[in-house]
């Protein structure tokens, strides 16, 4: 008997065993300091083991642990730390499988509802022993603009970590950050800020909300990622209207500056027609062209050293 896929069908069996992950096009041109780490990565694994939640945004091609080493091998990196991915909600499997694999180079930040009960301190401490080192809170790609929704989940988050050694990390955009700064500043633990804070390239410096997050960096209060530059910029491939952000933000305080690429750099955009459930292509990223932006961006190999690995080193306790 004849069986007709549909075009959905044969991509989603395609993805399974084609490479659909980008990898660097352009060779590193500086000496990337030993213990450097990526900072920024998210695992997509076979959905067949780890299966995505029904209300994810977007559903993306496969990235596995072995393209993820073929990355990092290219751009020298020792290290890395694994991102929970919105896709998985808080089953953490995928995320924490490849921490297993991969050991002692690698650490995880994770999604927990902060109000379950299954969210104890004993299961804290066994995510702790496993490389777990933070809770992401991905307000940007849930939706959430509310500065009073964000501002209770930063609230549950700050309740529930209190004591721990953990971090907070986000994803949002600038008016959320100007939002909860008093939060943060005054907060017991310490918050990462993902991809310039949500900074848009074309809105420039003086975009409400930068202000806030250059005070919150200055003050040591947050740590923020120079990473994702693509999604801050409009001009790949080598971002230089992001380079006055990168900056202005190393110059605030270059002690609480990460570095990551965003790999295997998801496409989670509302695209018009598009179905959460059907396949998003992974955006084609060169990471050696923004890798190689650091020397722009931090032109003393000492300060690269301090972003690429003391700052890790502290935070991510490698």
């Amino acid at each position: 008997m004849s069986i007709v896929l549909s075009r959905r069908e044969l991509l989603i069996r395609a993805a399974a065993f084609v490479v659909t992950a980008s990898q660097p096009r352009t060779k590193i041109d500086f000496d990337v300091p030993a213990g450097a780490c990526d900072c920024h990565t998210h695992i997509f694994g076979d959905p067949r083991r780890f299966p995505m939640t029904p209300s994810r945004v977007y559903t993306p091609e496969q990235a596995s642990v072995e393209e993820m080493r073929t990355l990092h091998r290219a751009l020298h990196m020792d290290r890395v730390v694994i991102v929970q991915p919105s896709i998985y909600g808080t089953d953490n499997a995928c995320t924490l499988d490849a921490v297993r694999q991969l050991g002692s180079r690698a650490r995880a930040v994770v999604v927990i509802d902060v109000q379950a009960p299954s969210a104890s301190d004993t299961w804290l401490a066994d995510m702790d022993r496993a490389g777990v080192r933070g809770i992401r809170l991905n307000l940007e790609t849930s939706g959430i603009a509310d500065p009073s929704v964000g501002s209770q989940r930063v609230r549950a988050a700050i309740d529930r970590l209190r004591g721990s050694r953990w971090h907070i990390q986000m994803n949002t955009r600038l008016l959320m950050v100007d939002a909860i700064r008093a939060q943060v500043a005054g907060a017991p633990m310490r918050f990462v800020f993902d991809h310039f804070g949500g900074a848009q390239a074309p809105l420039g410096l003086d975009q409400p909300g930068f202000r806030s997050l250059l005070d919150l960096v200055r003050s040591g209060s947050a740590y923020v990622k120079i990473s994702g530059a693509y999604r801050s910029s409009t001009q790949a491939p080598h971002y230089a209207d992001v380079v006055p952000f990168a900056k202005a933000l190393i110059a605030a305080n270059p002690q609480r500056i990460l570095w990551g690429t965003d790999w295997p750099h998801p496409d989670s955009a509302t695209v018009p027609g598009r179905k959460n459930t059907d396949l998003a292509p992974l955006l084609q990223i060169d990471d050696g062209a923004l890798c190689n932006q650091l020397v722009v961006w931090a032109p003393e190999a000492a300060l690269r050293a301090r972003i690429l690995v003391q700052n890790p080193a502290e935070l991510y306790g490698f």
